[in-house]
């Protein structure tokens, strides 16, 4: 059965597993730092709104291709 994420932090990691990317390299992709991404994904904090737009547009144009 697969379920879809349901907190922020779980579409985070999800999203990184998929993609095959590191904390590191996903951090790097949004320009971020890899703490904040660590942070993320542990549910420490959620982003800003900038940070949340960054990702939401970066989900998306990993859709496409």
């Amino acid at each position: 059965m697969i379920t879809s994420p349901n907190t922020f932090s779980e579409q985070v990691k999800e999203i990184r597993k998929q993609l095959g990317l590191t904390q590191e390299a996903l951090a790097h992709e949004l320009g971020v730092s890899f703490s904040t991404i660590n942070r993320w994904e542990n549910a420490k904090t959620t982003p800003f709104k900038m940070a949340r737009k960054q990702f939401d547009t970066f989900c998306k144009k990993m859709e496409k291709q």
